[in-house]
């Protein structure tokens, strides 16, 4: 094995605010701050490392330009899609339009800043 992915970084203009709705979309605690407002968060009792990889909710001013070139893809673990939608619909994800057809087993979604990530229909076995 070459390389593996251990933390994704991702811009944001309200790290905190990211951090909450990404830990809780993920099951994930606080990890640390760092002293440019950077907030790190990643599984509890495992950080980083671990078997997945952290996020990194870094501080940015700059507006995005179009769409995103990378987003993440999610599964549920505990529950159906449809349950796992109305879940994060009410931690504030929105659906978005990105070009699909309707006829996709997925759902796009925006996080609170408008960054793209989808829920995908497979249950995944919890780590």
């Amino acid at each position: 094995m070459a390389c593996r992915i251990s933390e994704l970084v991702i811009d944001a203009a309200d790290p905190d605010r990211l951090a909450a709705f990404w830990s809780k979309v993920l099951g994930y605690v606080e990890l640390g701050r760092e002293d440019d407002g950077s907030i790190e968060i990643g599984p509890p009792g495992v950080g980083f490392g671990g078997l997945q990889p952290t996020l990194i909710l870094s501080p940015s001013s700059d507006p995005r330009a179009g769409k995103l070139r990378l987003h993440i893809d999610v599964n549920a673990t505990d529950r159906d899609q449809d349950a796992e939608l109305e879940r994060l619909l009410a931690l504030g994800a929105r659906p978005v339009d990105v070009g699909q057809t309707g006829t996709e087993n997925w759902h796009v979604l925006a996080d609170p800043e408008g960054n793209e990530f989808c829920l995908l229909h497979t249950r995944l076995k919890p780590l």
